[in-house]
């Protein structure tokens, strides 16, 4: 049975595209639109159980979405890039307007003056507003109209519907929209992803409660409850844990903590837990026990979890770094390779990471950092720098406010 993708956008950007999914084949598309972008969190949980996923037509209201919490499944948006953009100029261009003073908003600036540059139009006169989390439609309109009467713009290229509306009445104005390239794309990572969160969340999970002396814990049955397991008991005294990988992840946040893990550690002086995530019940035990192996030689405290191609992610207790009780900062790691098995990341990701923490300047990153960087979801971020900060790479130094509304995030000193 085929993926229900629910696409959440106005009308006109979810007709086009569920139009151009169709023809693609690869998911039964469900339209969710909206008269304006504030309405996004109203219709996710309007769609319910309908939806094995969700599309936006646009970064505004999945930030919206994400804002009120009511991602609970895969989700992603259609970009706006480049070449959309320069498919608006030339139009523009064929039409008779003057290009070279415009103003362009939601698409990063070096973006928009990079794709003019390559076509070969004037940019000294563009004005530019890049999107952040909790620009609102007023904000897009004020921002063209003073573009218009502070910088003599003559058009106003916008990816927001509801501005679009009302700067039409006031100035030459034009709504970009997604390309069939750009919701092809996105439609089939967006697939892919949900399909092997199906998949992977339905992996069985053995796990190794390794006690000293096996000793006995009558609370341990109740911890475990958390991973949404069972416990057993194994021939030389340690307890065997059956869970699915979609309920330990989420138990675990992500592979970052283990909640009971201090608890545990306070009651018996040391507490090591392994997990083997595998393709069989035998490889998932064999991987059990490399984690729990992985763990004792961790620090008296610890958990770890194995998973196939040598995957290590190491998991501390909340109030002891990963690098050992009094580590007050990371230590560098001795192979970038071993860095990637331990903090369970993929070698690229930790290039990329290198590269944003090397053009930092010291002020540290945080998770919208992180997610820009590596496009992905800000959930994404925050689980990466958490694994980088149990790997003993990362540190929370404070909080910086970035703009948006709410609790400030966390920045971050990385050291790769």
């Amino acid at each position: 049975m085929p993926l229900t993708v629910g696409v959440i956008g106005p009308e006109d950007l979810v007709q086009k595209v569920v139009a151009v999914g169709d023809r693609a084949g690869s998911a039964r598309l469900l339209p969710l639109p909206y008269r304006h972008e504030d309405q996004a969190a109203r219709v996710v949980t309007g769609a319910g159980s309908r939806a094995d996923a969700l599309l936006f037509t646009g970064v505004v209201p999945y930030t919206g979405a994400e804002a009120a919490g009511v991602l609970d499944r895969p989700a992603m948006y259609v970009p706006y890039n480049g070449a959309t953009l320069l498919r608006a100029l030339v139009e523009l261009l064929r039409l008779g307007h003057d290009v070279s003073r415009v103003s362009i908003d939601t698409l990063r600036r070096d973006e928009v003056l990079e794709t003019m540059a390559e076509a070969k139009l004037p940019t000294d006169r563009v004005r530019v507003l890049p999107y952040r989390p909790g620009l609102t439609s007023e904000d897009v309109v004020d921002f063209h109209l003073d573009a218009r009467d502070a910088h003599k713009t003559r058009v106003a290229v916008t990816c927001l519907g509801s501005a679009f509306h009302v700067l039409e009445q006031h100035t030459h104005a034009v709504r970009l929209a997604p390309s069939r390239h750009s919701i092809l794309a996105t439609l089939q990572a967006l697939v892919l992803d949900t399909a092997g969160r199906h998949s992977g969340d339905a992996q069985v999970v053995l796990g190794i409660v390794d006690l000293p002396g096996a000793a006995a814990d009558e609370r341990l049955a109740e911890d475990i409850r958390v991973l949404g397991g069972s416990l057993a008991g194994l021939p030389d005294g340690r307890r065997l844990v059956v869970t699915t990988r979609g309920a330990l992840e989420t138990a675990t946040e992500g592979f970052t903590r283990i909640p009971f893990l201090e608890g545990l550690a306070a009651r018996h002086g040391s507490a090591h837990l392994g997990f083997g995530l595998g393709r069989t019940a035998a490889e998932a035990e064999a991987l059990a026990r490399r984690a729990v192996n992985r763990a004792r030689a961790t620090g008296p405290a610890a958990g770890a979890v194995s998973m196939a191609d040598d995957v290590d992610i190491v998991i501390a207790p909340d109030s002891v770094p990963a690098g050992g009780a009094g580590a007050e900062s990371p230590a560098a790691p001795e192979s970038p390779a071993l860095l990637a098995r331990r903090a369970g990341l993929h070698p690229g990701t930790l290039d990329r990471l290198r590269e944003l923490a090397a053009a930092d300047g010291g002020a540290g990153v945080t998770a919208h950092r992180v997610a820009e960087h590596l496009s992905v979801q800000q959930r994404t971020a925050r689980r990466i720098l958490k694994r980088l900060e149990r790997a003993g790479v990362a540190v929370p130094t404070g909080s910086r406010q970035e703009g948006q509304t709410g609790r400030p995030p966390i920045v971050y000193r990385v050291l790769l």
